[in-house]
């Protein structure tokens, strides 16, 4: 059925997670669901006069912190409205303003969480028991997430908090040997600290015999980048150079559009996840190397647990550079290791797609405007 999306988001030509995930979902909402068009509410600092870069609709708005009133009349032309949520995007105390809007809204509502915090503070709290208060359906991109929600917050309907993955673009099946050369380890997205790349780094020197090249791809964050500039990066590169191991680090500060990057992510012999955090449960760049069939290895944050459990990849401990060389020398050189995981990382693919992701956004619409939620895993 037609249908006009609404979406509230950071967008395109802003640089980060939620905006790359909003055109995404967009487009191919759209794609399955022939003659819908989409209105995005595009969540700005402050007034941006770029070109926004749109082949799916012209129908873009601004909304400054403030302006809630304006954000909700054009939302309010939708049939239904599909809200990210992610603290740092909102103005206000906690990112209060979102409640503005929600509160301003007539159409049902679908909030996309990305983040589920384990000890929110009270604002955080309060401010997230709203936002899934107003929505008519709320989705996490895992079962870690969602019962990190229904056990941990005042959730009134927990049987319309649905799981609906992560999206990403097809990728041509990958090589099942490493690299003839220098196998290549990938670590890519936007830098700030917590990434944990130091621990990829200080790992790298058990591997020298291995030649590895350990490829750091994503521009600086924007908001990092304003606060602290290049810092963090400038750290990497000092520590590269204190463990000897500057000739096997490359640094690509390239920011990549969806297309280019599924085409570096092919390229990878393995993929390195070594974040910090022990909180996230939603990882982008985790369900783009699974979707791409690459090898993972990823500290033990729950979205990593949840979907490597079946061998798609490995779990190390949180800031062990040797667990991580360990890792990475079992990956790149014991036989059949590397193809096994991207086998199984090819059946878990195909519902990992944009298009069956869209899909099912677009089936949970249709229940939500028939009055009747199914949850859906």
């Amino acid at each position: 059925m037609v249908r006009t999306y609404g979406f509230l988001s950071t967008y395109p030509p802003t640089q980060c997670g939620l905006a790359t995930f909003t055109a995404s979902l967009l487009r191919h909402l759209t794609a399955v669901t022939p003659g819908s068009t989409g209105r995005v509410v595009r969540v700005l600092t402050e007034p941006d006069h770029e070109p926004v870069a749109s082949a799916e609709t012209r129908m873009v708005h601004q909304m400054t912190p403030g302006a809630v009133e304006d954000a909700a009349e054009v939302l309010n032309r939708c049939d239904v409205v599909v809200i990210q949520h992610e603290y740092g995007i909102y103005a206000g105390r906690d990112g209060e303003d979102v409640l503005g809007v929600l509160a301003r809204l007539r159409v049902p509502v679908i909030v996309v969480l990305h983040t589920v915090l384990t000890t929110p503070t009270a604002g955080q709290r309060q401010v997230l028991e709203e936002v899934v208060g107003y929505a008519d359906a709320v989705v996490t991109m895992s079962m870690a997430a969602r019962q990190r929600l229904v056990d941990g917050y005042a959730v009134a309907r927990p049987d319309e908090v649905v799981v609906i993955p992560h999206g990403a673009l097809p990728v041509e099946p990958p090589a099942h040997t490493p690299s003839a050369d220098r196998p290549m380890i990938l670590t890519w997205g936007l830098l700030g600290r917590g990434k944990g790349i130091e621990w990829g780094i200080s790992a790298l020197g058990a591997l020298r015999d291995l030649k590895p090249r350990y490829l750091v791809a994503g521009q600086t964050h924007p908001k990092v980048l304003a606060h602290e500039g290049e810092i963090y990066r400038r750290n990497l590169r000092n520590r590269a150079a204190t463990f000897g191991v500057t000739d096997l680090v490359e640094f690509d500060p390239a920011y990549r559009e969806v297309e280019a990057l599924a085409e570096l992510v092919g390229q990878a012999d393995v993929v390195l996840l070594p974040y910090d955090s022990s909180e996230q449960v939603t990882s982008g760049v985790l369900i783009e190397a699974l979707a791409a069939g690459k090898p993972v290895i990823a500290t033990e944050f729950p979205h990593a647990v949840e979907l490597l459990a079946d061998g798609a990849g490995l779990l190390v401990p949180h800031r062990d550079p040797a667990a991580i060389a360990a890792a990475l020398r079992r990956v790149l050189t014991e036989p059949g290791l590397a193809a096994g995981m991207s086998d199984r990382s090819a059946r878990l693919a195909p519902a990992l797609s944009w298009a069956a992701v869209a899909n099912r956004y677009r089936r949970l619409t249709e229940r939500v405007l028939a009055g009747r939620v199914v949850v859906t895993t």
